[in-house]
């Protein structure tokens, strides 16, 4: 069992390294900007929480890293999933299993996104949809490769 979730973790952090390789990519390539979402996310959590990032000088610092942080996470605790699923049998093809990993990471950091009203997909362009399932689709390769090669 550790092994199986060794083999996760490092599934879901290379994953992770894909998907902010192929974000940075299109920001550079597209010349737009980094995301706020993240941060928003964070802010809106601690918030209910009870326990808000303090306002004052590095605030914003704050609620970057700790936004990059929560993305980690998901990317990380997605391919320790990920990594169960397939020790418990559930092994699709390459491709599936890819397009399902990068689905199941999208939908991890999409929902809290719609939950906490810091945007409706639903009201996404074709743009904006391309430049979070893209990376996902990246992320879910990367993933479930790491975790298919054992």
């Amino acid at each position: 069992m550790f092994r199986t979730i060794a083999r996760g973790c490092a599934a879901g952090a290379a994953g992770t390294t894909a998907l902010n390789a192929v974000s940075y990519l299109d920001m550079a390539l597209r010349g737009r900007p980094s995301s706020s979402t993240p941060e928003a996310v964070v802010e809106k959590i601690t918030t209910k929480a009870g326990h808000p990032v303090p306002d004052g000088e590095g605030r914003d610092n704050r609620l970057s890293g700790l936004g990059a942080l929560s993305g980690t996470a998901v990317g990380v605790g997605t391919g320790v999933l990920v990594a169960l699923l397939h020790r418990a049998g559930l092994r699709p093809h390459a491709w599936l299993g890819a397009v399902l990993t990068g689905a199941l990471g999208m939908a991890l950091a999409d929902v809290p996104i719609a939950g906490l009203d810091i945007s409706d997909p639903r009201t996404w362009s074709p743009a904006d949809w391309a430049s979070d399932a893209i990376p996902h689709l990246a992320y879910g390769l990367v993933t479930y490769g790491v975790v298919a090669s054992a």
